[in-house]
């Protein structure tokens, strides 16, 4: 029986004891009562008198008993609770190691932790962003495209090397070149919903903010500040000596990933769900100021995670397929880039892949946005070391 339900019981056990005594007592009283309003009646009944009146304090000290016993009980076994709670939290909560694969903590953690219900509620605002912001969404309806941030984001963020959120919490507040300013977590989850979501922001000081920050910050348990653990964010895929071939990556994604995402790119239904596979271009997918945009975000994105069932360690795709595929996809049309006047103040701070001028070298946008990147990053190299 779980300490909730087994306090409630005994609870009970006592209000109706409690309840039953003082039922005694005031029967008691009301004998007392009558014989004192009679005289005659408190000579006669002397001794009786003397019994109800120690019956009364005696069913007062069992009703006293009886209140400090049950709360007692409650008090020590909350505080052998907490003290079993906190050698758990101390058993599971991980260790960082640099050279260690990271994963997400153990679920026990959010399970055991004071925010546990924040917790919860931003895992679930991760997973099924459309149920809260989407067409029909119970928060804001209809202020989002067509994704969640799962989709972007692996396994609600935990998957190693799927987007993840292991290094947020130790990484953040952080200076950030593409705005030019600091930033805090909630302006970066913000940046999402306008970017990747296609949407609009929400409140900072929103329920819903909070229980993403501390999701976030749960999934980062264990990593010093300022610490990215192995498996943060995406892997890099060895450039090309050539550029990404958009006619190549169709290719590609007619063979392994039309099944899900359709022919069209708008998400087939997904098996025994009410859900879709997420669009990958067009009006309900991420617009062209999103990370994915970036050839080399959306190479590393497939090349450890797509088609379904692959990994980092496990790959399905070629480098190569890699870059052609994700050429394919965002040669596709899609929302228009929002921040183009504002993104990346410092020109010469823009990334390699970047897809939209002006910049600091003669590269065209074309090789920006298609590659070959070798020469680009050569250049910024040579340039940096002056």
């Amino acid at each position: 029986m779980g300490n909730s339900l087994y306090f409630t019981v005994i609870g009970l056990v006592i209000a109706a004891l409690v309840t039953g005594i003082c039922v005694v007592l005031a029967t008691v009283q009301f004998l007392r009562r009558n014989i004192l309003a009679q005289p005659d009646l408190q000579v006669q009944y002397k001794r009786e008198l003397l019994g109800l009146q120690r019956m009364h304090a005696l069913l007062l000290c069992c009703i006293l008993l009886l209140c400090l016993g049950g709360a007692g009980a409650w008090f020590a076994t909350q505080s052998a609770q907490k003290h079993q709670i906190a050698a758990l939290r101390a058993q599971i909560t991980p260790v960082f190691d640099k050279n260690k694969m990271w994963e997400a903590p153990d679920h026990r953690l959010a399970e055991t932790d004071a925010q546990a219900t924040l917790i919860a509620y931003g895992a679930d605002l991760i997973r099924n962003t459309q149920d809260y912001f989407g067409a029909n969404g119970l928060v804001r309806p209809a202020s989002i495209n067509g994704l969640n941030c799962q989709n972007c984001h692996l396994e609600a963020g935990s998957k190693p090397f799927g987007n993840n959120y292991f290094a947020v919490a130790s990484t953040y507040p952080q200076l950030r070149a593409r705005s030019g300013a600091l930033e805090t977590i909630p302006k970066r989850v913000n940046d999402c919903f306008m970017r990747s979501l296609n949407g609009t922001p929400i409140d900072t000081n929103s329920y819903e903010m909070r229980a993403i920050l501390a999701y976030m910050q749960w999934l980062g348990t264990g990593v010093p500040k300022g610490e990215k653990p192995k498996g943060t964010g995406l892997v890099e895929v060895p450039m090309l000596d050539r550029p990404a071939e958009p006619e190549k990556g169709r290719l590609v994604y007619a063979a392994k990933c039309a099944s899900c995402h359709g022919p069209d790119g708008q998400g087939l239904p997904m098996p025994e769900g009410a859900r879709n596979y997420p669009p990958l271009w067009g009006p309900h997918s991420y617009n062209a100021g999103a990370g994915l945009f970036r050839m080399s975000r959306l190479a590393g994105y497939v090349k450890a995670n797509m088609p379904f069932g692959a990994n980092y360690q496990n790959p399905q795709l070629s480098d190569a397929e890699a870059w052609d595929v994700a050429a394919f996809i965002n040669a596709q049309e899609r929302p228009a880039h929002p921040f183009l006047s504002t993104d990346w103040p410092n020109i010469a701070k823009k990334p390699f892949d970047h897809p939209f001028g002006p910049y600091k070298d003669t590269f065209p946008e074309t090789q920006h946005k298609f590659g070959p990147f070798g020469p680009i990053v050569s250049y910024y190299k040579t340039l940096n070391s002056k």
